[in-house]
């Protein structure tokens, strides 16, 4: 059976210093458990594994599906945004990345996450405050892609993801942007949220961040249909090879988001679900899964350090 214990709380959430909000950040690991339950019930009703493949594809794919409409209710049911920012929209937790156009995710000194932060027009940063578990993990991960450049991309503003497939098939994943372009891309995102009608006055803009830009559509189409095909496929290998496939399309997965918001929620879900069914036992996901994809490279996101209970059977 799936449990809480399966969804760490990802750091990156953990942006608060009120026990309050604290334990509301926390509890939404139970709402997890709970959706990757039903799709697990779901699966198994079906008997999953032994479906032809076609038709274990087509289940995926409505799970999947019903998962982000799951994440999309809870959305409309959340009292607002955690810390500082935009308010909460949940329509965007349905609008799909090639509606809504890329994300582009601030990685480095982040001041808005930590605690009691105040907003310095100067640097456009917001500065003081009292570090949290989220501006201690995006400054990190900031540092790991840095490290990345040095070592992949000296001298260049931008690192590209190369996914590459089984076959040897290569597809571009997610950017990584630093300097003069990361620049231009804060005075765009600035523009954009304007253009939505909100007050972009206080958004962090300052302090050379670098930015994460999601796939492009395309590509995202083609490493989410890889993934799908991949877990599909998965019921017909040996127990290592079924974990090996499931390490290889999670991170397919979190190359290709489906949707604006909330698609690390659903990813987490649909991972943890059809992995019990796969392992028969509920896989647990290390709480910056998210970022490990986001930040590393494959060579160094396939394997996690949470997969190791996995091949103890």
């Amino acid at each position: 059976m799936i449990s809480p214990d399966n969804f760490p709380t990802p750091a990156l959430a953990l942006r608060s210093a009120d026990p309050v909000e604290i334990d509301r950040v926390t509890s939404f690991a139970h709402e997890q458990a709970e959706a990757a339950e039903a799709l697990r019930l779901q699966l198994l009703a079906a008997d999953w594994p032994h479906l032809p493949l076609h038709r274990r594809m087509v289940m995926l794919r409505a799970g999947h599906a019903t998962l982000t409409q799951w994440r999309y209710g809870l959305a409309r049911r959340a009292p607002g945004r955690i810390g500082v920012g935009i308010p909460l929209d949940a329509d965007r937790f349905r609008l799909s990345m090639r509606d809504a156009g890329p994300n582009f995710d601030r990685l480095g000194y982040t001041g808005r996450l930590r605690a009691g932060a105040r907003w310095d027009a100067a640097s456009k940063t917001y500065q003081g405050g009292q570090n949290t578990p989220a501006s201690r993990t995006i400054l990190s991960y900031g540092n790991a892609a840095l490290h990345r450049f040095n070592a992949e991309a000296p001298g260049s503003e931008l690192l590209q993801n190369v996914v590459v497939l089984p076959g040897g098939m290569r597809v571009n994943g997610n950017r990584l942007v630093r300097g003069e372009s990361a620049a231009r891309i804060a005075t765009y995102l600035v523009r954009r949220i304007v253009m939505r009608g909100h007050d972009a006055s206080r958004i962090e803009i300052g302090g050379n961040p670098v930015y994460a830009i999601t796939t492009a559509d395309d590509d995202a189409d083609v490493l989410h249909a890889e993934a799908l095909r991949q877990l599909g496929e998965a019921t017909e290998l040996s127990y290592d090879r079924r974990i090996d496939a499931w390490q290889a399309a999670r991170y397919l997965l979190y190359q290709s988001p489906r949707t604006k918001k909330g698609s690390d929620a659903v990813t987490r879900a649909f991972l943890v679900a059809v992995g019990a069914v796969l392992f028969d036992q509920a896989p647990t996901l290390d709480h910056d899964v998210d970022l490990r994809c986001m930040v590393l490279g494959q060579p160094a996101a396939t394997t996690m350090p949470a997969d190791a209970q996995l091949h103890r059977r």
